[in-house]
C-alpha cells in the first residue's frame, strides 16, 4: 500500500494511504497521544469503497519525523496539521475521522478551521477534560480485581515511560479496559494486529499535562459542516455522556452510540461500525 511523507511547513508527516485515487480523502487520526496509524490495523479497509483513507501518524509519532519542537506538540498544532496534510495532498474537499486523542484533534479543527473539512467524525472523545475526571472512580469499581491493579499501575507508570517496550507493555496492559468486557476474547488479536511504532516522549508529556487538556464545550456551536459522534456506551475513559454534550452543542450533529461496546467499537462492532460510518460519509461527502 503506498505511503507517504508529508510537509506541513516545520515537520514531516508520515501517512499509509488506503483505496482508489479518485475517492475523496479521509483523513484518520489515532489516539494515544504516542500512538501511530497501526492503532486500525486494516478494520476500516472496507470503508474504501467510499473514501481514500489517509492512515496520519500525527505530529512527532509513528513513522513521522521526529524532529518537530517539543513547544509545538499540542492539541491546536495537531489540528492546524489537518488542514497542512489536505494541502500536502492536492485535496480541496476531504473529511477527517478522530478516534480517542484523536477525536479531541478533529473537534478542534472542526471548530479553529470552520468549513476546512467538507465532514467530520469524533469517535469516542470529549469536549471537555471535565468528562475525564472521574476515571480514577471507576477504577475503583474495575473487576476483575486483578485487571484493576494491572490497569492502575501501567497508568502510574505513563508518567516514566521512556523506551518502546515500556510503552507496548502499557498498551497491553492497559486494553481490557477499553474493552466493554474486560475478558473479550478478542484483545489479544486486537494488539497483535495494532502493534506499531509508539512514541514514548509524547506520550510521558501528556500524560503530565491533562492529555491536551482540551477545552471546546462553549465552542461547539462554531462548527459548520456535517458531524458524525460515535460513543460506546460502556466507553469507561470517554463516557457517552460527553458524546451526547458534543452532539447537542454542534449544530445538526448526528450521534450513534454502539450498544455493546467500550471504547474500542470498530473492533467491538466492527459490522455496524462500518455501516454507520460508511452511510455519513456517502450522505456528506456526494
Amino acid at each position: 500500500m503506498p505511503t507517504q511523507l508529508l510537509n506541513v511547513g516545520d515537520t514531516h508527516l508520515f501517512a499509509d494511504v488506503r483505496g482508489p485515487e479518485h475517492l475523496p480523502p479521509l483523513i484518520v487520526l489515532h489516539g494515544g497521544p504516542g500512538l501511530d496509524h497501526h492503532e486500525f490495523a486494516d478494520y476500516l479497509d472496507p470503508l474504501t469503497d467510499s473514501v481514500r483513507l489517509v492512515l496520519l501518524d500525527m505530529r512527532a509519532q509513528g513513522e513521522s519525523d521526529r524532529d518537530a519542537p517539543e513547544e509545538t506538540w499540542t492539541l491546536e498544532q495537531m489540528a492546524a496539521d489537518v488542514g497542512a496534510v489536505a494541502r500536502a495532498l492536492g485535496a480541496d474537499r476531504y473529511a477527517v475521522f478522530g478516534h480517542s486523542y484523536g477525536a479531541f484533534v478533529a473537534l478542534q479543527q472542526a471548530i479553529s478551521e470552520p468549513g476546512a473539512a467538507a465532514a467530520s467524525i469524533v469517535c469516542c472523545g470529549v469536549p471537555s477534560s471535565c468528562y475525564l475526571d472521574d476515571i480514577t472512580a471507576k477504577l475503583e469499581t474495575f473487576e476483575p480485581l486483578r485487571l484493576r491493579e494491572q490497569v492502575r499501575a501501567s497508568w502510574a507508570s505513563e508518567a516514566e515511560v521512556t523506551t518502546e517496550a515500556d510503552f507496548a507493555r502499557i498498551m497491553d496492559e492497559q486494553m481490557p479496559w477499553h474493552f466493554g468486557n474486560p475478558e473479550d476474547p478478542r484483545i489479544p488479536e486486537y494488539t497483535r494486529r495494532s502493534a506499531g511504532r509508539y512514541a514514548p516522549d509524547v506520550l510521558r508529556k501528556f500524560s503530565a499535562a491533562g492529555y491536551g487538556g482540551i477545552e471546546a464545550e462553549a465552542s461547539l456551536g462554531r462548527v459548520v459542516t456535517p458531524m458524525l459522534v460515535l460513543a460506546g456506551r460502556h466507553d469507561r475513559t470517554c463516557p457517552p455522556e460527553a458524546s451526547q454534550a458534543t452532539a447537542a452543542g454542534v449544530p445538526g450533529a448526528q450521534l450513534h452510540v454502539f450498544e455493546e461496546s467500550g471504547h474500542m467499537p470498530f473492533v467491538e462492532q466492527p459490522d455496524e461500525f462500518l455501516d454507520v460510518v460508511r452511510e455519513f460519509l456517502k450522505a456528506a461527502l456526494k
